[in-house]
């Protein structure tokens, strides 16, 4: 966990329309220290507070991103243009916040797929960094995306857990023909089109990945979740194609199913109790990138319970404000208290009295945008031109 050192002021913003687990109402929220001291329309600023009026914006609670992997545009803008490292992060912490996400868990590729920029030990690289990082705005976590097609990325995603740098597991295997990647010649056009890859090196990795036994892929994802659990870390499954894989996932313990790729996998990870998330950008875009399940098929099943950067951090920002039928803290929560109550952090993602004070003002004329973020109470982030 990284978050700036600066000390907490005490804040009382008024006029706005908040945005509380159960409905929006107009008034104010004080903030003392790092925590919300006061919600609702007979809330008034005290002597000594800093007010800020929000002139009717909404005031949500900070958004919380259980999987974004936007770190690797900042790594690699370009293929071959690699970035200093904490340059980058420092990008990506700007960035976040400006959209609004003030606990961020950085989707880290443990996988070796250099051309596409990724490799165990800049897995490793990342981790240290953002565990030695204390100066950032956001509150910064780990979420270890673990390639068990590859059984050097099953050995580094295990040495993490054992030394306790990881808030956040998600086993994933990324076999051409299956998952995500079901039409194998899609993926093969994909790859063979790409400026990172030649053909022979698509050709090259299908055949590798296509090599290894369904039951040699499960044994690796038992031991990652195996030692997860036994260091009380979060797991989660990743582009599950059938509910009969999610109930045995859920037999082992794995809290969270990522990406279904059919909707009756929703449905069973749903009934099993698992937290179901979705990608944000796929709700903005209305389709999937890869043609499989759309999350506003899961939200009319009434099945999605939390909506994930993916690659976009803007895509969170916008997704509650996609018109769904739903009440907007419905759709809200999806992106504030259902991830954090997902994970354990059930100090945020909230707007109410004792929680932490991660709040953000929304000026929703036109693409939602932020005018002011807090976290953990401190003022960090103005828009431009904001008053």
């Amino acid at each position: 966990m990284t978050t700036n050192q600066q000390l907490a002021r005490s804040y009382c913003l008024t006029n706005a329309r908040i945005v509380t687990p159960e409905t929006v109402l107009q008034g104010s929220v004080r903030i003392d220290g790092d925590r919300i001291a006061a919600v609702g329309p007979d809330t008034d600023p005290e002597r000594g507070d800093d007010v800020v009026d929000a002139d009717g914006q909404y005031l949500l609670p900070g958004l919380v991103d259980l999987h974004g992997d936007d770190i690797e545009g900042q790594l690699q803008p370009r293929n071959g243009a690699r970035m200093d490292t904490a340059m980058a992060l420092g990008a990506a912490d700007r960035s976040n916040v400006a959209a609004g996400i003030t606990t961020k868990y950085h989707a880290i590729a443990f996988e070796n797929d250099p051309e596409e920029g990724r490799t165990t030990e800049l897995a490793a690289e990342l981790t240290e960094a953002i565990e030695a990082a204390d100066s950032w705005m956001a509150d910064h976590r780990i979420h270890v995306r673990c390639e068990v097609s590859q059984e050097e990325a099953v050995t580094a995603a295990i040495r993490d857990v054992q030394r306790e740098a990881v808030d956040l597991v998600s086993v994933m295997s990324h076999v051409p023909g299956k998952g995500q990647f079901a039409d194998i010649e899609a993926f093969k056009q994909y790859y063979e089109t790409s400026d990172r890859h030649t053909v022979e090196e698509a050709e090259r990795f299908i055949e590798e990945r296509t090599s290894i036994s369904m039951s040699e892929i499960r044994d690796r994802v038992d031991r990652v979740v195996e030692r997860a659990n036994d260091a009380d870390v979060v797991t989660a499954s990743h582009d599950d194609e059938d509910p009969q894989e999610v109930e045995r996932l859920s037999e082992r313990g794995v809290d969270i199913a990522e990406y279904p790729i059919t909707l009756e996998t929703a449905k069973r990870a749903n009934e099993l109790g698992m937290t179901t998330v979705m990608g944000a950008p796929n709700l903005v875009r209305g389709e999937s990138q890869w043609g499989n399940l759309t999350s506003m098929a899961t939200i009319d099943a009434d099945v999605l319970d939390v909506l994930c950067v993916d690659y976009h951090p803007p895509s969170l920002l916008a997704a509650p404000f996609v018109e769904t039928g739903e009440p907007l803290p419905k759709r809200v929560a999806r992106v504030t208290k259902n991830p954090a109550d997902a994970v354990g952090l059930t100090d945020r993602g909230r707007v109410e009295v004792g929680a932490r004070a991660d709040l953000v003002l929304v000026d929703t004329a036109g693409t939602p945008t932020v005018s002011r973020a807090f976290v953990e109470g401190r003022d960090v982030y103005k828009a431009e031109g904001d008053r």
